[in-house]
């Protein structure tokens, strides 16, 4: 089985996190500042050793994909950050790509969405942009990724390189812009590329129009089992509508600030708590979404260090359970979905929970349930074993 995670490159400082979050911000910042917010959160998380580490340091990555082999992950799916021509947080996938002694394999996602200052804010100011052109923006685009589709050790399905947009719902000329990409694929001397998708509640909300172009979805988890859960949602999510028009009427029409109304809010009335065993008992029992689904899997899910008291948290996490989880996963890949590859949340989502490397809490604990669910299962890569 073909586990392949999540990765995220936002530990490393840039010019633009510097401006926007403050000197020296990296992921790490958000992390050390976390506090538990209920009975039994694990607040904040602590990597093992205090291993706080710098991502533009290639011998970190040469740790990381060592250590990921050896418990059996197949690959990382690196978040790639394209904005109109403009890169963000570029620098440890192109690190990885010049240093060809990192034996392991990758590909790329790429997270499509505006930056907004959305951790800090329900405004949602925009911080870069994200716009999508023409056929010249297309072509530019493609240029920069085809040395890493045509590296040896990316991943490939269907024999082509595997290429993840994460909201292609949001690219309005999302159907030519895959054409372009394929025609130039072949003309560099691939047999095109394989689109996946990662955020499939898009079209389950019946918003996200026409995806037949794309080869695969990721049933992206448990964002998508969080979509799925919809009833509490929904209420959550038009209590805050009605509050922000009460709040605007109240300013508007009496003149009185409500930035008191909102900063209590903020501490009351915004996170939600999922029993973790609920939330991978639904996952393993639903039937594939479409007929080209390919399963999620996830660690544990927590982003309050990013958000304060709002966002979403899961709760009652622990290596046992991840592994006995995973297991029934893998087989519910190989029975139901007919795939031999999971995408999984994530290997480095300290911010949001979802991280395989040690920490304090846990040691080497979930990463060694990847490599026991694996094994158990009959299932670890050839690619991973020790020649």
């Amino acid at each position: 089985m073909k586990i392949i995670t999540f990765y995220l490159p936002q530990f490393h400082s840039i010019p633009e996190n510097d401006k926007w979050w403050g000197e020296g911000f990296t992921e790490w910042v958000n992390v050390k500042k976390a506090e538990p917010l209920f009975e039994g959160h694990i607040q904040p998380r602590i990597p093992l050793d205090n291993n706080y580490y710098d991502l533009s340091d290639t011998d970190v990555m040469r740790w990381q994909t060592a250590t990921a082999k050896e418990n059996g992950i197949y690959g990382f799916c690196f978040y790639h950050y394209w904005f109109g021509g403009k890169l963000l947080l570029q620098k440890p996938v192109e690190n990885y790509l010049r240093e060809k002694d990192i034996d392991f394999p990758f590909c790329i996602c790429w997270a499509n969405e505006h930056w907004t200052n959305q951790w800090v804010s329900d405004n949602n100011d925009v911080l870069m942009e994200q716009k999508y052109g023409d056929e010249d923006e297309w072509k530019a685009h493609f240029d920069y990724l085809l040395p890493f589709l045509l590296d040896p050790r990316y991943i490939k399905k269907d024999n082509k390189p595997v290429l993840v947009i994460y909201r292609p719902d949001l690219i309005e000329k999302r159907g030519d812009m895959i054409s372009c990409w394929n025609s130039l694929a072949v003309k560099a001397g691939l047999e095109g590329i394989c689109f996946m998708f990662q955020r499939p509640d898009a079209v389950l909300s019946g918003t996200a129009g026409d995806m037949s172009m794309f080869d695969y979805c990721i049933e992206y988890q448990p964002l998508l089992e969080f979509s799925l859960m919809s009833d509490e949602k929904r209420r959550f999510m038009k209590l805050r509508k009605l509050k922000r028009k009460l709040m605007h009427y109240i300013e508007k029409h009496w003149g009185v600030s409500t930035e008191g109304m909102k900063l209590s809010r903020l501490k009351t009335s915004q996170l939600s708590v999922y029993d973790y065993d609920r939330v991978w008992s639904d996952i393993i029992s639903k039937k594939p979404l479409f007929q080209n689904s390919i399963p999620g899997a996830f660690v544990n899910w927590d982003n309050t260090p990013r958000k304060g008291n709002r966002g979403f948290a899961v709760k009652g996490a622990d290596p046992e359970k991840f592994r006995d989880y995973l297991k029934k996963q893998i087989k519910h890949a190989v029975e139901d979905y007919h795939q031999d590859m999971i995408f999984m949340f994530a290997w480095n989502e300290w911010s949001e929970g979802g991280f395989l490397e040690p920490d304090e809490k846990y040691g080497y604990g979930f990463l060694n349930a990847v490599r026991d669910a694996l094994i158990e299962t009959d299932s670890f890569p050839e690619e991973c074993k020790e020649k």
